[in-house]
């Protein structure tokens, strides 16, 4: 009887061991692809941020130094262009959920009751994924071209000049940020608002309240994890996007972002240090900006 008992409980203590041992084995592969295509690159990220050019070297041939001077040079060169980047991704962040939170709204509530409307509305909001980013971008360029139909009318109703453009100016740069994340804001409102209980919208109606506020005191509260994490995935890459600000597409010299300096830095001017330093600096203040944001926002609220 005893040894029974001791044979049962071994056989116990090493079930939790052996599947332990099959978690691990499962997240090896997910282990060594983060290894290899996120921790090397950022490690080589790191070191190239800190090289110095070797003497009487070629452009761009540089060695592994500690020259912390490389993140003062960025910064003291390029801040203009971290500004800015910040200040478009804020406003194109802003002009997405304000576009996004009403068709999530309607697709994810109001159409419930037309299952096939809905699924065609949904498609319709993924439906530029099915096309390039830069074919979009570039699309977007022709026609805010001086010789395409929006400017020409807006010059006929005088508001703009004769010799006034909308490529190339800090409008057409947060149009083109907008309009290509607003999948990204509208789907995450989308997954939440259709879980929303519309029994508390009824409450709140029969508790006299106007829709105004049963929108401001019930729908938001609700609909916030969805915000939180819209906001965040457009934000983040709106921040570092350097393909609308970039002179080939919507953007010009004036509208540069930090993006525009590191694709330079990188492929022009072969000044590898300097693109790493801005790089570092551009996660560093998302990360800065993120963190605040969640813990303002409350963490509970990504579940």
């Amino acid at each position: 009887m005893a040894f029974t008992a001791f044979a049962s409980q071994a056989t116990v203590e090493q079930a939790p061991r052996k599947r332990s041992w099959i978690a691990l084995v499962l997240l090896l592969p997910g282990i060594a692809y983060l290894v290899l295509f996120f921790l090397a690159p950022l490690i080589s990220l790191i070191i190239t941020s800190f090289q110095q050019p070797v003497l009487d070297g070629d452009i761009g041939e540089y060695t592994a130094g500690f020259q912390w001077q490389n993140y003062t040079d960025a910064l003291g060169e390029y801040w203009p262009l971290v500004l800015r980047s910040f200040g478009f991704a804020l406003i194109a962040t802003v002009l997405a959920l304000a576009v996004s939170y009403p068709i999530a709204y309607f697709i994810g509530v109001k159409a419930r009751r037309f299952p096939l409307l809905q699924s065609l509305m949904l498609t319709l909001v993924i439906a530029p994924f099915f096309i390039s980013f830069l074919l979009r971008t570039l699309a977007w360029k022709q026609i805010m071209s001086d010789e395409g139909p929006i400017v020409q009318f807006l010059k006929t109703i005088a508001i703009l000049p004769s010799d006034g453009h909308l490529t190339g100016t800090a409008f057409s740069v947060i149009f083109g940020l907008t309009y290509n994340f607003i999948p990204f804001m509208t789907l995450p409102l989308y997954a939440t608002l259709e879980r929303l209980d519309t029994r508390y919208l009824e409450a709140g109606a029969d508790l006299y309240a106007s829709p105004f506020t049963v929108f401001r005191k019930v729908t938001v509260p609700l609909s916030m994890p969805g915000i939180i994490s819209g906001t965040l995935l457009t934000f983040i890459p709106a921040a570092g996007d350097y393909i609308n600000a970039s002179r080939d597409f919507l953007g010009s010299s004036s509208t540069a972002m930090v993006g525009n300096a590191i694709e330079a830095n990188f492929l022009v001017l072969q000044n590898y240090p300097i693109a790493a330093a801005l790089s570092i600096v551009l996660m560093a203040v998302i990360l800065i900006i993120v963190g605040l944001y969640v813990r303002r926002a409350g963490t509970e609220d990504l579940v």
